[in-house]
């Protein structure tokens, strides 16, 4: 429908004629111009400082004309007084004057420098100890089910299904590859391992040192492989915090579709609003175009509506995510140690999976999140080589950590 494609997305940024570099310690930027013919007289360049994704202040820089192929060093401004947080400078090339292609400020090319790091979320002062009553333990703001410890409830939200490791995606057209690869065609792998039917065993529950731990172990069915998964929750009033750690067991022959966390909200729960990469798609090797900031939108609009149903809508780098519904209760994911990549949508991987035409999804009663550590790249494998080595998942200890709350809480 002439909708452009992430790939078109991504595609018109790798080949941006103007290429902007910089160094926010030292106040300057670089400018390329990469034409082979126009020197930079038809676009005019703009800053932005953003703080926490919001844009606090703007303004425009005196880029000077640039022949093709040379460069120019640019100072930026004063960094502005704001408001704590994480900062980013923001630079955008737009078209000075209408065109026959694209009206005046049509962005061409466009970066992002840092200028203050992301601060890490405070730990509780005062950690409460969970408590058993009536088959469940209370913890905080949270309740657990007593005996396979799976997070029932938070601050008043019920959950469809608590979140628990998660390795599956709904296998892309490079995951399914080109008939010449035979076996070695990644999602037959995938199958034949039984990463899409994974077996989860409680091994045991402590509440000790005012937390709940839960230990797991992760496997497909009929293999001597799995994946030790350890939960470990603490809470003060508002908040709760969560610290996984996943250890492999055996020698694993193929990457992870993905690694993290797989949860169930209300499906009333379907208005996501995130502070991280945006606004479309993207995965490890499909990411030139995701750009930091704070997002809004409907899990509907989240999904990219493939041909063949697949899998679709990651976001990168989140740092918070937020599913609300329409003037009820919500989640918020704040990011521990690392930012997670953010997933939301109205079927499960399996539906996903499953389905050959978009018709084929039907909505259920449950929004399911994926809060992923790391996840497998896009790769070319249905016409050409599969994911460089360096966004291949790689079976490994793993350990990260969420804070999870009511939807405005820090």
């Amino acid at each position: 429908d002439r909708t452009p494609s992430p790939g078109l997305i991504e595609y018109k940024k790798v080949i941006e004629p103007v290429r902007i570099t910089g160094d926010s310690a030292a106040g300057t930027i670089t400018v390329t111009n990469r034409h082979d013919f126009s020197a930079l007289d038809h676009l005019s360049f703009t800053w932005a400082f953003e703080v926490e994704g919001e844009e606090t202040a703007t303004g425009t820089l005196a880029v000077p004309s640039l022949d093709p192929g040379t460069s120019a060093v640019v100072p930026l401004p004063d960094p502005p007084h704001a408001r704590a947080g994480e900062a980013v400078w923001t630079i955008r090339a737009g078209l000075r004057a209408d065109t026959p292609w694209a009206p005046r400020g049509h962005l061409v090319a466009w970066a992002q420098l840092p200028a203050r790091p992301r601060p890490l979320p405070e730990r509780p002062a005062v950690l409460l100890p969970p408590l058993a009553e009536a088959g469940n333990i209370h913890l905080g703001p949270a309740v657990f089910h007593a005996t396979t410890g799976e997070l029932r409830s938070l601050n008043g939200l019920d959950l469809r299904q608590g979140p628990r490791l998660d390795v599956w995606r709904a296998p892309t057209d490079n995951d399914l590859g080109g008939p010449w690869l035979g076996d070695a065609r990644l999602a037959m792998r995938w199958r034949k391992l039984g990463l899409h039917r994974l077996q989860h065993r409680v091994d045991s529950i402590s509440t000790a040192d005012r937390a709940l731990t839960v230990r797991t172990r992760v496997a497909p069915a009929a293999t001597d492989l799995g994946l030790y998964a350890a939960y470990h929750w603490s809470a003060d009033d508002e908040r709760l915090l969560l610290t996984v750690t996943v250890t492999p067991d055996g020698e694993w022959p193929v990457p992870l579709p993905r690694l993290g966390l797989l949860l169930g909200l209300p499906a009333s729960c379907d208005h996501a609003t995130w502070y991280g990469g945006g606004p479309g798609e993207a995965y490890p090797d499909t990411r030139a175009a995701s750009r930091l900031g704070r997002y809004s939108m409907n899990v509907d609009d989240m999904q990219t509506p493939y041909v063949r149903p697949q899998e679709n809508g990651a976001r990168p780098d989140v740092r918070w995510a937020e599913l609300c519904a329409a003037g009820g209760p919500g989640l918020r994911v704040t990011a521990g140690d690392a930012p997670f990549w953010f997933t939301a949508r109205r079927w499960s991987d399996v539906q996903l999976d499953a389905a050959r035409h978009t018709t084929d999804l039907e909505p259920g009663d449950t929004v399911w999140v994926h809060l992923d550590r790391s996840v497998h790249g896009i790769g070319t494998e249905s016409c050409g080589p599969g994911p460089l080595p360096q966004y291949r998942l790689t079976v490994a200890p793993t350990t990260f950590s969420l804070v999870l709350t009511a939807p405005g809480a820090n």
